[in-house]
């Protein structure tokens, strides 16, 4: 449902922003910017995707309705005006992500965890900042014109902001390994052997945005790191060896 719902607003968004993906180097390629697909037919699409995925979000109930509809007026928002607010255009692509997981409890009638809200905004944030420095780096001097917003950023402010939020990502991960809440419920006071992995897997990612000019596509940089995965592999390898024990 969530497939639909986002590809509904990705399409409504490559609409609107077509021209000005003409002049990304990569994003000139996509089928709506290179006329490969007409902006009527993108836009139909998206109209009967929106339809189906919010009929199915009626039929898993109230409560994960809501969540979704919230998801989807949230990225229209952001569409046609949010991403054009510098500092907000960032906070609004964290908050999707974050509604996603709470949608996530919500399918399966199970309470969201504070600490999971906290985490995802916050890794959210660090991921769409990396987005945000990637785009002012690789479009250089063009940047402005591919997107308006990018003229009240920098590379310097860019960075202050990613040091604050990856500070904060990783102190939140480690009180939620150690919070009395945790330990309780998982009956282990041991998740915080945890913490070396996310320590890791975000200066890695920080590595690969200052150095290797990558993180301009989150997924790709993770599908394709091999470093980035085995560090995934071996905390959820962990993550199961200590609940294992505990129980």
């Amino acid at each position: 449902m969530f497939c639909a719902l986002s590809g509904s607003v990705y399409l409504i968004n490559d609409v609107v922003d077509r021209e000005q993906d003409r002049r990304h180097p990569l994003k000139a390629q996509r089928p709506i910017a290179s006329g490969a697909v007409k902006a009527s037919t993108a836009t139909v699409t998206a109209l009967l995707l929106t339809a189906a995925a919010l009929t199915v979000a009626v039929v898993m109930g109230r409560e994960f309705f809501l969540v979704a509809a919230a998801y989807f007026l949230l990225q229209i928002s952001y569409t046609f005006y949010l991403k054009h607010i510098v500092i907000l255009d960032v906070l609004t692509i964290a908050a999707g992500f974050t509604l996603r997981a709470v949608a996530g409890g919500a399918a399966i009638e199970v309470p969201v965890s504070h600490w999971l809200v906290l985490c995802t905004t916050l890794l959210a944030l660090f991921l769409a900042l990396g987005k945000r420095r990637h785009e002012l780096i690789l479009l250089a001097d063009n940047a402005t014109g591919h997107r308006r917003i990018l003229e009240d950023y920098s590379p310097y402010l860019l960075d202050q902001m990613i040091s604050v939020v990856t500070a904060s990502t990783l102190i939140a991960y480690a009180f939620y390994t150690i919070s009395p809440e945790t330990t309780e419920k998982f009956g282990t006071t041991l998740l915080s052997l945890t913490i070396p992995f996310p320590l890791y897997g975000i200066f890695r990612y920080l590595y690969l945005v200052h150095r290797k000019d990558q993180g301009g596509n989150p997924s790709e940089v993770l599908l394709e790191d091999k470093p980035l995965l085995a560090c995934i592999a071996l905390w959820t390898m962990t993550i199961i060896a200590i609940l294992y024990r505990a129980h």
